[in-house]
């Protein structure tokens, strides 16, 4: 057996619930952290806006050892993946770990020459402590700030009636009602939105974005699930990834064409599936170029509303608000009763001692984390669910089986400090120079390469079982069975 820990979960998100379940797994003492009343993070229903479902199959949004019910639909909805994070912490035993209304303000290292962190925290209550972990597994992820935009005219705004409120904000559809709706934002989240304001009654509904992206139908061609299509390894294999030698660059070279053809195949079904010429929505950009964990899911109605003038779309961003509306970058003026922001989240670790966090993030917002997951320069530290992707709950599950090997130095392949700062300078010079794609969200994004992904972190941690059926693994979705086999195939800890 290692040597027992005192664990620190910041975060009772996703990724918290993964890291918590595997340290306690492996005999550590998980005490999880959370400022919010609730577990789930953006799953919260005090923080999820009305309608919002998943943009990933319930087959590829669940932990490796738990699946969803079966009564669930392909894509669940927020109440009903709640009520799974719910059921998983309870089938765990984490939920007497859980500290709620909890919140880290900042973290040093520890004053008694252990290993390990001392965590700030402000209480329910509103008393400040401290606290001593051996090891901290920071999980707040990508959608824990909100992001805001402060514009002149707000005040006069609000003064005459008007609200503004952020995406997380909008979780009651009888706000829209007899209203006149302007959404900003061109994510999945704003389109959302804005169905959601029709369907509730909205007088109207306007939808404010830079430019049109390509967004992905859950049943492409109306035929196909969409995971069967961009989830598969013979998909990925046509980006060239990271580490891939002379040969490997030579055969993507030789495959150019066809890979061309592919794509331009795929945007035209697209334009003529989602009517985007008449909706005046054609994006500049090739598809092949922007694959990553921003693309959206295209909203059931969307489209056929902007097509037919229930919601108007308008190219541009907030300029300012004037008296009961809002005026636009390109000069033109929208009335609005509630005005809303889906303008995603800040990325960051606040509570992160400035020094640490300069070894943490450069200068130009990049992430320097090992598999996304550890820095070298960061002890007794780790990361859950900063390995963004289109299925995040397997991404979580598996960093954090992979964290608490490294954690306990049970990795097969244990990397030096060396080596990880190597591996990080190769993977931000492809980020920043081989594919900017991969750069988005701070670099913390494995979409389109979850395959090779998943090889790495299985590899590490020492899965002897590593394949399915040669075609299922070219071409079927990730697997989380599959994957919960490949872990237990791992060697079992070795004596400490």
């Amino acid at each position: 057996m290692v040597k027992q820990k005192h664990v620190g979960v910041i975060g009772a998100g996703i990724s918290g619930l993964a890291a918590a379940k595997a340290f306690a797994a492996r005999g550590h003492t998980v005490t999880i952290i959370e400022r919010s009343g609730d577990l789930g993070g953006v799953w919260e229903p005090a923080r999820s806006y009305p309608d919002v479902q998943t943009q990933s199959p319930k087959d590829l949004y669940r932990y490796t050892d738990k699946a969803m019910p079966a009564s669930y639909p392909e894509w669940p909805k927020g109440p009903q993946v709640h009520a799974y994070l719910k059921d998983y912490a309870r089938d765990h035993g984490l939920e007497r770990a859980m500290r709620f209304g909890t919140t880290v303000t900042a973290m040093t290292r520890r004053a008694d020459g252990k290993a390990g962190w001392t965590l700030a925290l402000r209480n329910p209550d509103g008393r400040d402590s401290r606290e001593d972990f051996d090891f901290v597994a920071i999980c707040t992820g990508q959608f824990n700030e909100p992001q805001t935009l402060t514009l002149p005219g707000e005040d006069g705004f609000k003064a005459k009636g008007g609200q503004i409120l952020h995406s997380s904000q909008y979780n009651d559809s009888g706000l829209a009602k007899d209203r006149r709706i302007v959404v900003l934002g061109g994510s999945k989240s704003a389109t959302d939105l804005v169905v959601n304001a029709v369907n509730s009654g909205a007088k109207e509904v306007t939808l404010v974005y830079r430019e049109p992206v390509w967004r992905i139908p859950y049943f492409i061609g109306g035929l196909i699930n969409f995971k069967r299509i961009l989830y598969i390894r013979a998909q990925e294999e046509m980006f060239p990834s990271w580490g891939i030698g002379p040969l490997a660059r030579l055969a993507h070279a030789l495959a150019k064409p066809l890979v061309w053809v592919n794509w331009r195949g795929l945007e035209s079904l697209l334009k003529l599936q989602l009517k985007l010429r008449k909706c005046d929505m054609v994006p500049k950009e090739r598809i092949e170029d922007g694959v990553n964990c921003s693309v959206p899911i295209a909203t059931p109605g969307f489209f056929p509303m902007v097509a037919d003038g229930r919601i108007k779309a308008v190219r541009g961003s907030f300029d300012r608000y004037d008296g009961t509306g809002i005026v636009t970058t390109g000069g033109q003026r929208i009335d609005a009763d509630i005005a809303v922001l889906a303008i995603g989240y800040k990325l960051g670790v606040p509570f992160l001692p400035d020094e640490y966090r300069a070894k943490l993030v450069d200068p130009d917002g990049q992430y320097r984390l090992y598999r996304l997951i550890a820095n070298p320069d960061l002890p007794d530290m780790g990361f859950v669910g900063f390995n963004s992707s289109f299925c995040t709950v397997l991404c979580a599950d598996l960093a954090a089986n992979w964290l608490v090997r490294y954690a306990d130095g049970q990795l097969k392949q244990q990397p030096t400090a060396a080596q990880m700062r190597d591996n990080i300078e190769m993977m931000l010079h492809f980020k920043r120079v081989e594919r900017p794609a991969a750069g988005v969200y701070g670099g913390l994004c494995v979409a389109p390469y979850h395959y090779k992904h998943f090889d790495e972190l299985i590899a590490d941690i020492g899965a002897t079982t590593r394949r399915r059926n040669p075609l299922a693994e070219k071409f079927t979705p990730p697997d989380a069975d599959a994957y919960a086999r490949f872990l237990a195939s791992a060697p079992q800890y070795k004596a400490a």
